[in-house]
């Protein structure tokens, strides 16, 4: 009997069975939690329930809120119950959040109406804190300790993937069926998947390790360590991901009403883009090291910034407001993006290579609570400012570009303080057994994270086991 057989951990992930069941297990929830929250609820609740976009961005900062908040503790949960427990329940609980979006009594968009829909959107925020600690967990267990990155990474695919491909089914369900809240009905059934599915393949885990808990318990105490250590980075952090929260709630909305489009024309440009980024995001990492990871960190802000700079234009140049105007700013962001985050999250893992996981956490927690303070704020300026541009004769496009403005703004702030603290190649790395190293010190490189928030902080808190191992 071969070692392939004997353990098969060992064997090439692709070819992992447990693996593979775990990975189409994550991108079934993934494409339903981002067809529930980001393509079929803005439009259901502004088509259908009359819900002014200000309103829609704090229902669905809600949902950002909530799971920000019970990340932590729900990795906590899953170390101590095991990772099946939670990848079942919370699928489960937005089935219940799935449906009962649909019997609340229409009451057109009054303040109790939003707040039972933002009650309802925590639970999916608490349903969605459940499952990627715990697919993470999970993923840990399954596979060896030199396979981890790689299998993290696969994660991570499942994440864009997922997002890509929700965009364009949510809006052909909605547009083949006719009704706005046939996408809440098709995620409900995606989630009763994910629970059975499982029930049927996802061993039942009592054995993993207890430092890993602690890990997770820890984890307002690292917050705050970090704070003190690297406060520049998580500055820029935040401002960074409060421009990117500007336009996220209303990424769908805008094609829409702007361009008159219908779902499945928006959803499936949004499709192609997001497995063009998820195909392109390794040579262009590739690419990244090879230029070093200071010059791919300007470079790649750079081009976002001055990318969401030209869309942004539209705002007060309505001769801007083309279709492809907006493709031609987006394909610079979509560059700089790639570029930023592996060499980004490289440089903050060796940062301090004894508080790696703890500093990443730090880092994401920030990008998070940027996001948050971004998302509303964008919400607001597209639904306020749509009649102060009509009434400046600039249209009702004033206000739908606003958002973009917002985010070339803050992008702009995070290039400039990014040249800041990234100095250049001329540093070196911090001599071993350094307290303090100097976060504008750009260091060799090493393994690269890329992750979408909830993916990372379980990478970090695995790559923080491994430390301390």
């Amino acid at each position: 009997m071969t070692a392939s057989a004997e353990n098969p951990s060992r064997l090439p992930l692709w070819r992992n069975p447990q693996v593979l069941k775990l990975l189409v297990i994550a991108l079934i929830a993934e494409i339903g939690y981002a067809e529930l929250n980001l393509s079929t609820m803005p439009v259901y609740l502004v088509a259908d329930r009359h819900f002014g976009v200000a309103a829609v961005g704090l229902v669905l900062s809600s949902f950002l809120l909530a799971e920000a908040l019970l990340k932590t503790p729900m990795g906590h949960l899953a170390d101590r119950l095991g990772p099946r427990p939670l990848i079942m329940l919370g699928p489960l609980i937005s089935v219940v959040t799935s449906v009962t979006s649909l019997l609340i009594p229409h009451m057109g968009g009054t303040a109790i109406e939003t707040v039972l829909f933002i009650g309802l959107r925590v639970l999916d925020g608490l349903a969605l804190a459940m499952l990627w600690p715990a697919a993470f967990a999970e993923m840990n267990a399954t596979v060896d300790d030199d396979q981890r990155q790689e299998s993290m990474s696969l994660l991570n695919l499942c994440y864009m993937v997922g997002i890509a491909l929700a965009f364009p089914v949510g809006g052909f369900v909605n547009d083949l069926s006719g009704h706005k809240w046939a996408g809440l009905v098709l995620a409900a059934v995606m989630f009763v998947l994910v629970a059975v599915l499982t029930w049927l393949f996802i061993p039942a885990r009592h054995d993993l390790v207890a430092h890993a808990a602690e890990a997770h318990s820890r984890g307002v105490t690292d917050f705050v360590s970090s704070i003190k250590q690297i406060p520049e980075y998580l500055i820029l952090s935040a401002v960074t991901f409060a421009g990117i929260g500007f336009p996220s709630l209303i990424v769908k909305l805008f094609p829409l009403q702007e361009f008159g489009l219908s779902e499945t024309q928006v959803g499936i440009p949004i499709g192609i883009g997001a497995l063009v980024l998820a195909a392109a995001s390794v040579p262009m990492s590739k690419f990244g090291e090879k230029i070093g990871r200071t010059m791919a960190i300007h470079l790649g802000m750079g081009l976002s910034a001055f990318g969401m700079t030209f869309i942004g234009l539209g705002m007060f140049f309505p001769v801007l407001r083309q279709e492809a105007m907006l493709a031609a700013g987006a394909l610079p962001v979509g560059i700089g993006f790639l570029l930023t985050i592996p060499a980004w999250f490289a440089s903050v893992a060796d940062l301090d290579k004894r508080r790696r996981g703890a500093n990443i956490g730090a880092v994401m927690t920030a990008q998070g609570l940027g996001t948050i303070a971004g998302a509303p704020l964008g919400a607001a300026l597209y639904d306020k400012l749509q009649p102060v541009g009509i009434s400046l004769g600039l249209g009702a496009g004033f206000g739908r570009y606003a958002p973009f403005v917002g985010c070339a703004v803050c992008l702009m702030a995070g290039f400039l303080l990014s040249l800041k603290i990234l100095r250049g190649p001329a540093d070196e790395d911090p001599e071993p057994g350094a307290e303090n190293p100097s976060p504008s010190v750009p260091l060799d490189p090493g393994p690269v994270l890329v992750a979408a928030e909830p993916r990372v902080l379980a990478s970090a808190d695995g790559e923080l086991d491994d430390d301390e191992s």
